[in-house]
């Protein structure tokens, strides 16, 4: 990309805080659980309203042409540390379930399907080894403000009723 002479701007991520209220770990939430692999690794969440934010910027704005923007949320999580959060926002208790990624796998697939496993697989065992434990500050090059807390991020998503089972 950097060398084909187009303009371009990278923004890149990991793990999105809307995998617990609109993707897999939904129901697992609403179960009082958050089974996930990876051990005690940390991740630097992000709200993808952040990674919205920062496209939208891109697009629309001067100064951002061959940027890579690597966008993190402000601070690292374990996922036993987001359960809390989330055990917080929602005043229900949610347990971190160390599983392995075979179980993990098999989690997915029941509820998305086998392709839907496998890529969510894959995911997991290449991003979940470490190499993300590190905040940046892509969004605040790209934006000039601090990328927003899961914390925030679980509270204000509470309030949707999105953790609810009528949702």
């Amino acid at each position: 990309m950097r060398t084909s002479g187009i303009d371009f701007t990278i923004v890149r991520a990991a793990w999105f805080a809307q995998n617990f209220s609109e993707g897999y770990l939904r129901d697992p939430v609403l179960a009082g659980v958050l089974p996930m692999p990876g051990g005690d690794v940390a991740e630097p969440i992000i709200d993808i309203d952040d990674i919205a934010d920062v496209a939208v910027a891109a697009l629309t704005e001067e100064g951002h042409k061959g940027e890579l923007y690597e966008v993190t949320g402000p601070r690292l999580m374990s996922f036993a540390d987001m359960a809390s959060e989330l055990s917080r926002a929602t005043g229900c208790e949610i347990r971190h379930i160390p599983i392995s990624f075979e179980e993990f796998h098999e989690n997915v697939a029941e509820a998305g399907g086998s392709f839907v496993a496998d890529v969510f697989t894959a995911i997991a065992r290449e991003t979940l080894d470490g190499r993300n434990a590190h905040t940046t500050d892509g969004v605040m090059r790209a934006l000039g403000r601090a990328p927003r807390d899961f914390a925030d991020f679980a509270r204000a998503t509470a309030q949707t009723g999105a953790w609810t089972s009528a949702a």
